[in-house]
């Protein structure tokens, strides 16, 4: 059976989560932020013999399904994500959402595989005499505009509103440096919960690369995030920005996949 998730569920749904956190991490975050009814955001819960074993969200125009075992009610999610007009986005552990590949009328555009990495530890973090500053919701334009220069990022086309929605929320933050008056590189979280945070959006515009700077930024927000107590989580599929991550004291935790 499936149906729609409400606040009373809360507690069912949230034991069901934290059994794998890290991997959960949007979908709590989001929960914790925006709740069970909102324009933007639904939940659906797929229950077998009167016990949640599938969860399903939708936040804007992005889907992300979990289930426990790799046992993904497929037809029955697809079903509800169809219902939707415009382009989707649909991510989550691979094994799970590879399943949705090949359904009719299910147009999940280009695949994606990446390593799925978390980060404990502050030991391996350094200072820097870069001046780091925070985002404010001024800065979100040149910001979406220093992503969009980025060869290998995929645009959201709700990515302004995202993002303005997650510094309003304090569902991310994000770092940046300037160089020649120049938005010079960026690094963001996303889907902050009480537990953990999302690395996302880590970038360095064409000029200013090799030059340690992405490196500084994220290390400056990567200590503030742990600071207050938080497990950090991050994808990558760039064998040389792996070694980055790996330096900075990120172990890999398995696969993750989108579809954009």
């Amino acid at each position: 059976m499936i149906r729609k998730l409400r606040d009373t569920d809360n507690e069912a749904v949230m034991m069901f989560l934290k059994e794998e956190p890290a991997l959960n991490l949007f979908i709590i975050g989001d929960i914790e932020a925006f709740g069970y009814e909102s324009d933007f955001q639904e939940l659906w819960g797929f229950f077998h013999k009167g016990e949640l074993s599938g969860v399903l969200l939708r936040f804007h125009n992005s889907f992300i399904p979990y289930a426990k075992n790799d046992r993904i009610p497929v037809k029955e999610f697809s079903d509800i994500i169809l219902k939707y007009s415009g382009k989707i986005f649909l991510s989550g552990k691979s094994e799970l959402v590879e399943k949705f590949e090949g359904i009719p009328g299910l147009d999940l555009g280009k695949k994606q595989v990446t390593y799925f990495a978390e980060c404990s530890t502050d030991s391996f973090l350094e200072d820097t005499d870069l001046e780091i500053l925070t985002a404010v919701p001024e800065d979100v334009d040149r910001i979406i505009e220093l992503r969009g220069s980025i060869e290998e990022f995929f645009p959201n086309p709700n990515a302004r509103e995202i993002f303005l929605q997650s510094l309003k929320s304090a569902t991310g933050r994000t770092y940046y440096v300037e160089k020649d008056g120049k938005m010079a590189a960026s690094a963001s979280t996303a889907a902050e919960n009480s537990k953990s945070a999302m690395i996302v959006g880590v970038c360095t515009h064409k000029d200013y690369r090799r030059k340690g700077l992405a490196t500084a930024v994220m290390q400056k927000l990567f200590k503030d995030v742990m600071d207050e107590g938080k497990i950090l989580c991050l994808f990558y599929d760039n064998p040389e920005a792996g070694r980055i991550y790996k330096r900075l004291g990120f172990v890999d935790i398995g696969m993750w996949t989108m579809f954009r």
